[in-house]
């Protein structure tokens, strides 16, 4: 009896399902990949979430621009913000770039400025804050202007993202997709049903996951990014199969196969 032809179906019956096991493996459904799912309705509407205003907090870094009729006067507020320090901070670009070094807020919630002194700056927000120095400085200054930021807003993303770093914040207002955006997107292999969020505020360690497939996101409260917030894109179970090490010998196997498959064609 002639067991060729049985042995070479045996072969092709083999090659086909571990073609099929590595096709079921490496498919994505769309429902895992599409952003903000909901209904298919042209148009829908909903509230808009309240956004997240930040407080100045001891060992906060501020700028504090002073600004008024005396160019001289000026510098000696601003030179404070001239000076720079050797921390590092990355923009959108994802570059190193230099931070202002401006004014400590120290343990007591003060900052020390010029001519003013001591001002109690804890608890602010920094457009109170600034209404406080410039009244402060009326004594000093003629029709004086103040704009302080707070340097110390960052987000740091990692995880399956294009260009994971610490992103700071100028204008110390970014929602999670924005932040996910400087950092490139996701990747195909990101889960993006169940991102992690770490939250510290208040003596207090947050930790939560967020699904960015639905639309319930935009009413989360932790859509808006908050001060020193830690983004985590965990990995799909397709990356971690392909880094397996059985995983990467399946193309060596099918490749020997299929050369015996040829071999055996030439025989029967």
């Amino acid at each position: 009896m002639n067991t060729r032809p049985q042995l070479l179906k045996l072969i092709c019956l083999y090659c086909a399902g571990l073609l099929l096991v590595c096709s079921f493996d490496s498919c994505v459904s769309p429902q895992k990949i599409v952003y903000f799912q909901g209904d298919s309705l042209r148009y829908s509407s909903g509230e808009v979430g309240q956004a997240y205003t930040p407080t100045i907090q001891k060992g906060d870094m501020l700028s504090i621009i002073v600004g008024s009729l005396s160019s001289e006067a000026n510098e000696i507020f601003n030179a404070a913000n001239q000076r720079s320090s050797s921390s590092m901070s990355y923009g959108s670009s994802g570059a190193p770039s230099v931070q202002p070094f401006g004014y400590l807020v120290r343990n007591d919630g003060c900052v020390e400025l010029p001519m003013i002194g001591k001002i109690t700056v804890e608890g602010l927000e920094t457009e109170a804050a600034a209404d406080l120095v410039r009244k402060k400085l009326n004594r000093y200054l003629k029709e004086p202007s103040v704009i302080i930021h707070n340097l110390n807003f960052k987000v740091s993303v990692l995880g399956e993202v294009n260009r994971p770093a610490v992103y700071n914040i100028p204008n110390e207002k970014i929602t999670l997709p924005e932040v996910l955006s400087l950092a490139g997107d996701l990747t195909i292999y990101g889960r993006r049903e169940n991102i992690m969020i770490i939250r510290e505020e208040n003596g207090k360690r947050e930790y939560v996951r967020v699904d960015l497939t639905s639309r319930d996101i935009f009413t989360s409260p932790f859509y808006y990014m908050h001060k020193n917030d830690l983004v985590y894109i965990e990995p799909t179970k397709a990356k971690m199969s392909a880094n397996n090490r059985g995983f990467q010998i399946v193309p060596i196997v099918l490749g020997v196969v299929t050369a015996l498959s040829v071999v055996l064609f030439r025989f029967i």
